[in-house]
């Protein structure tokens, strides 16, 4: 396992970065996507941890590890999930974000089997990690220590999908444009099943999904709704779901969230989001800046040079 010393400075270990010329990775398919990473990386300095970790090819070779948080931090040891298993294939393969803990590989892997013997054809597995973690040129805020995966809502076709199909064919929302209500000719109870499946793993900690979509699981979910805690309304997620672990036991490394509260989250919470309220435009305010390597956990240093 690589040793490097903690003292090297945040400038020195970017400008080795810099140096080593590592490859950009396509954040989206096809030209457009091309084009996409490089304006972001446009508008980066390039010791932005964005462009640091984005640039990152293949894992760092240590002991697998989920550092700092889940917005905040990086993975070391991470595995792949297999593009194709017998109840999942992977979206997005130029992405490169098909990584893990081996915690959320072999939660992918059982989760797609339970929820095929229970009726749905198998997941479409988005975005997890990057090969080492932490923040990503585009998209999420969060999935940067290897615990958070993105299963789409369209259930997986009858064939082993192209590599080209991969890329363009489309997710589709089960919400309604109002984003108050799911659309019925798509949701089914199936959709139900799915998700109550995940939530009712011992390790996950949170599901994120449309507002929408939460009331419909809490009317749908009769007097069995322990597992209905778990599943937390946000913004967006009408085309996926979003499933997060809990962290590793032992993992000092690692920053956990608090417990989701209490009761099944059916009541003013969720009438909060369905009200015009989350959707206010907030009064413009000067952007962040960009996270740097110093404003990440000292062992994301060593997870970035590990080789």
């Amino acid at each position: 396992m690589p040793r490097l010393s903690p003292s090297i400075p945040v400038t020195i270990l970017a400008a080795l970065l810099a140096l080593a010329n590592l490859p950009a990775l396509a954040q989206t398919s096809g030209t457009e996507g091309t084009r996409e990473v490089q304006a972001a990386k446009a508008k980066l300095p390039p010791d932005a941890a964005k462009v640091l970790f984005g640039s990152q090819p293949i894992p760092a070779p240590l002991e697998a590890r989920s550092i700092g948080a889940y917005a905040r931090g990086c993975l070391a040891g991470a595995i792949a999930l297999p593009v194709d298993g017998p109840a999942w294939q992977v979206m997005r393969l130029s992405r490169n974000r098909n990584w893990g803990h081996p915690n959320l590989v072999a939660f992918l892997e059982r989760f797609a089997t339970a929820a095929q013997k229970e009726g749905w054809p198998g997941l479409l597995v988005g975005d997890m990690s990057q090969p080492r973690g932490g923040p990503m040129l585009t998209g999420h805020a969060s999935h940067q220590i290897g615990l958070d995966a993105d299963i789409w809502l369209l259930p997986m076709p009858s064939r082993e999908l192209t590599p080209g199909e991969r890329e363009t064919v489309s997710a589709v929302s089960v919400v309604k444009p109002d984003k108050i209500e799911i659309d019925p000719k798509i949701w089914t109870p199936l959709h139900q099943r799915l998700i109550r499946r995940a939530a009712l793993d011992p390790e996950v900690a949170r599901i994120f999904v449309n507002p929408a979509i939460k009331k419909a699981l809490c009317d749908g979910a009769g007097t069995d709704r322990d597992w209905l805690s778990k599943v937390r309304p946000w913004y967006g997620h009408n085309y996926h779901f979003h499933v997060r672990l809990a962290c590793p036991p032992g993992m000092a490394d690692c920053r956990a969230q608090e417990p989701p509260p209490t009761g099944d989250g059916c009541g003013k919470d969720l009438a909060w989001w369905l009200g015009p309220e989350p959707y206010k435009p907030e009064p413009p305010s000067p952007p962040k800046p960009p996270l740097k390597l110093a404003d990440l956990p000292p062992a994301c240093s060593q997870v970035l040079l590990a080789h």
